[in-house]
C-alpha cells in the first residue's frame, strides 16, 4: 500500500472515522496482512467498527508478526475481551500491561470477571 493511503486510512481512524478508513484498507486486506503495521491498521478499524470476528483474526496476525508490540497484544486482548472471552483475552492483556503499566486497568478488569 503507497504511504499516502495508509496515511490516509491512519487519520480516519485517529479522526473518528473507523467507516471510512475501513473502505479504503478492506480492499488491500491481503496486502496489508503482509506486515505488522499495515495488519495494526486493518485490526484497529475492524475493532472500531465492532467487527469483532475479523478484528480478532487480523490482530492475532499482528501479534504473530510483531510479538513485542504491546498496543497489538492489547487490542487482540479487548477485542476478547469485548466478545467475553475473558479466559483467553487475560493473558494477552496481561503481557500488554507488563510491556506498559497504561493498560493495567484493563487486564485487572478482565481478571475480576475470571475470578
Amino acid at each position: 500500500m503507497d504511504d499516502m493511503t495508509y496515511r490516509m486510512a491512519e487519520g480516519w481512524l485517529d479522526g473518528g472515522r473507523p467507516l471510512e478508513a475501513l473502505s479504503m484498507l478492506e480492499h488491500r486486506r491481503t496486502e496489508l496482512l503482509e506486515s505488522a503495521a499495515g495488519a495494526m491498521l486493518l485490526g484497529r478499524a475492524y475493532f472500531k467498527t465492532a467487527q469483532l470476528g475479523k478484528a480478532e483474526e487480523v490482530l492475532r496476525r499482528a501479534v504473530e508478526l510483531g510479538p513485542t508490540d504491546s498496543y497489538a497484544r492489547y487490542l487482540l486482548g479487548r477485542t476478547l475481551q469485548r466478545q467475553s472471552r475473558h479466559a483467553e483475552a487475560l493473558p494477552h492483556l496481561k503481557l500488554a500491561a507488563a510491556q506498559n503499566p497504561e493498560y493495567a486497568g484493563d487486564r485487572d478488569s478482565c481478571a475480576a470477571r475470571i475470578a
